[in-house]
This record gives structure tokens, C-alpha cells and sequence, in this order.
């Protein structure tokens, strides 16, 4: 079984930036693809990164490109979305979810909005305010 476990949420001004973490434990050699999801009050969970098991493959979400970047250290099963010019939109719970599969393939069910990932962590909060 893999754990995934998110850390580093918090309340952050906007323009400011933060960084949060998803450390996975367990047989964390079973997670390929990692991603990071986002669901703000009242609205639905949507994606906002995804990188490959090596880690030189990702994508994002058009709300995000150019203001976060996803990146992971396999050596401490560890992936990070650094999170910049921040506004009150990006206020949600952000999870990281890992799938076995390849990032083309977890995008590809992405894209058609199935959102079914092999293990799922439990969130952080992320809160943007003045």
C-alpha cells in the first residue's frame, strides 16, 4: 500500500508565494505519474499539475502555467508544487494523488475529466487573503 501525506499549506497574501509537499511512503516504488489537485469551497476538484516519474515531464493547468511549477526527488519520494504570484482564486484544499500509469496516460483520462488515481493524500489547505 502507498501513503501520500501533503504539507506546507497556510495563509498567504496575495502576489505572495508558498510551497507545499507530498511525501509518499509505503511501496512508494508502485506511483509513476503524480499530480496535484485543487478544490476550492463550493466548486469541484480540478487539476492543476502533473509530472512523469523521472520528473522532467509536466504539465499544467492554464489557470496556474507560469506561476506554479510541479517537480519531485525520487531519492526522498518526494514531489513539490511551488506556487507563485498567488490570488484569492487559487484558495482551495490541494491534494497530491499518485497513479501507477505513465503522465500521458493519467492525462489522457484527465483531460476527459476521470479523475480515478491509484492513492490520493488527504489534502492541505491553501488560503489566499489579505
Amino acid at each position: 500500500q502507498v501513503q501520500l501525506m501533503e504539507s506546507g499549506g497556510g495563509l498567504v497574501q496575495p502576489g505572495g508565494s508558498l510551497r507545499i509537499s507530498c511525501v509518499a511512503s509505503g511501496r512508494s516504488a508502485a506511483v509513476n505519474a503524480v499530480a496535484w489537485f485543487r478544490q476550492a469551497p463550493g466548486k469541484e476538484r480540478e487539476f492543476v499539475a502533473g509530472i512523469n516519474g523521472p520528473g522532467h515531464g509536466t504539465y499544467y493547468a492554464d489557470s496556474v502555467k507560469g506561476r506554479f511549477t510541479i517537480s519531485r526527488d525520487n531519492a526522498k519520494n518526494t514531489v513539490t508544487l511551488q506556487m507563485n504570484s498567488l490570488n484569492p482564486e487559487d484558495t482551495a484544499v490541494y491534494y497530491c494523488a499518485g497513479d501507477s500509469q505513465a503522465l500521458y496516460l493519467m492525462m489522457g483520462r484527465i483531460r476527459r475529466g476521470d479523475y480515478t488515481m491509484n492513492y490520493w493524500g488527504k489534502g492541505t489547505l491553501v488560503t489566499v487573503s489579505s
